[in-house]
């Protein structure tokens, strides 16, 4: 049986032999924040709309703004506005890679509905199974991703 840790890792020999070439990935160079090979952050979505209206809200190229050497999209430009004033508050835990991932020493890229507001942070997941597995014992996984980032980039 493969583990989903050994498809990371040989996912990301395979980037680093500088193919990057896979939309939705995360590139070789390993960012502090999970982009597509275009670059843009968390697959083009808004990461303000997780926050104001719930839910994953596809973001354009005509609302984004540069941060982390990574561009962002979003729905809106008040979504923008907020994001710009305090990209903090509103950008994904762990750069947007999955957080149950990063809780286990590991980074993984994620999709835009497994996503998990808790203390007013967000968080990303590989899956919507990954995510459920995330809010089982929660508390304990933010600490464990808390104490193994930034070092999984690294």
């Amino acid at each position: 049986m493969i583990n989903r840790r050994t498809v990371v890792k040989s996912l990301g020999a395979f980037l680093a032999a500088g193919t990057g070439m896979l939309p939705g990935v995360a590139v070789a160079e390993k960012l502090e924040v999970f982009v597509t090979s275009k670059g843009i952050a968390i697959n083009g979505y808004d990461p303000v709309a997780y926050f104001t209206q719930g839910e994953p809200v596809e973001g354009s190229e005509e609302h984004s703004a540069m941060w982390k050497r990574t561009r962002w999209y979003f729905s809106s430009a008040e979504n923008r506005a907020l994001f710009v004033a305090d990209p903090e508050k509103y950008a994904p835990q762990y750069g947007g890679y999955c957080a149950f991932a990063v809780s286990r020493g590991y980074t993984a890229p994620t999709v835009p509905e497994a996503w998990t507001i808790t203390n007013d942070k967000l968080y990303l997941n590989f899956s919507l199974g990954v995510r459920d597995t995330w809010k089982r014992n929660m508390e304990e996984n933010i600490s464990k991703a808390d104490d193994n980032w930034p070092e999984v980039v690294h």
